[in-house]
């Protein structure tokens, strides 16, 4: 190498970008397929019906509640706690919505599509051994509902007239600041990424939490349009 050329140098911790940048940028692509494809393209353009919505919430529950509960067993563990110290659950705030939209009977009601079974269960693989790739899925589920999912709830409430008491999925309880929220998860999931050695299976997690729920998202339109076991729910509507 000649005198006076530049020297290669290492990368650093502090050269390479956070753990939420990073799954931003592998995922990037595939949220744009999730927006642009199954029910959630009718949902962002104001065209599902509360039935709709409530098989969405239905398929989507089952990954909520295995996400939580993983989060809460691998609350001391360092590549999980920044996120567990969080308080973001969605379950019982998606029960809340179901009896809002279907009655209190919606677990007899609304069927349990398999896409959402696979889906909890790609959750729960996840949280075996030391829980890191839960990371993945806080990334794409929670910080989804604090950014995305407001804007889906003012679709929600201006197209469909759907009322608060089905609202209750996008609220955060007492949290008046959402940016502040959403800025302080990201520097939480970025505080995982630095307990640990490897981030690349947690990024390529987020990708596979992406095309599981691209899976739900068509699965809910294939059964919508088939509707012969939605209540509430037109042939063709």
């Amino acid at each position: 190498m000649k005198c006076g050329s530049p020297q290669p140098t290492a990368k650093t911790d502090s050269d390479r970008p956070g753990l939420a940048d990073a799954c931003r940028a592998r995922t990037r692509a595939l949220h744009g397929a999730a927006e642009r494809g199954g029910i959630m393209r009718a949902l962002l353009r104001g065209r599902v019906s509360a039935a709709g919505y409530a098989l969405l919430l239905r398929t989507l529950l089952p990954a909520y509640r295995v996400l939580e509960y993983g989060l809460r067993r691998h609350r001391e563990s360092p590549g999980v706690a920044p996120l567990a110290a969080f308080d973001l659950a969605r379950a019982a705030a998606i029960e809340a919505d179901l009896v809002a939209l279907s009655g209190p009977g919606w677990r007899r009601s609304l069927p349990l599509l398999a896409a959402g079974g696979a889906y909890a269960r790609r959750i729960a693989k996840g949280a075996l051994g030391d829980g890191r790739a839960l990371v993945a899925h806080a990334y794409v589920r929670y910080l989804g509902d604090l950014n995305g999912g407001q804007v889906i709830a003012t679709r929600l409430s201006e197209t469909i007239g759907l009322p608060q008491a089905a609202l209750n999925f996008y609220r955060f309880g007492d949290v008046a600041d959402l940016p502040a929220l959403r800025t302080a998860y990201r520097a939480a999931i970025d505080a995982a990424g630095r307990e640990m050695a490897d981030t690349k299976f947690v990024i390529e997690e987020a990708a596979a939490a992406f095309a599981a729920n691209i899976a739900v998202s068509e699965a809910v339109e294939a059964a919508l349009l088939a509707a012969t076991t939605i209540p509430g729910q037109e042939r063709g509507g």
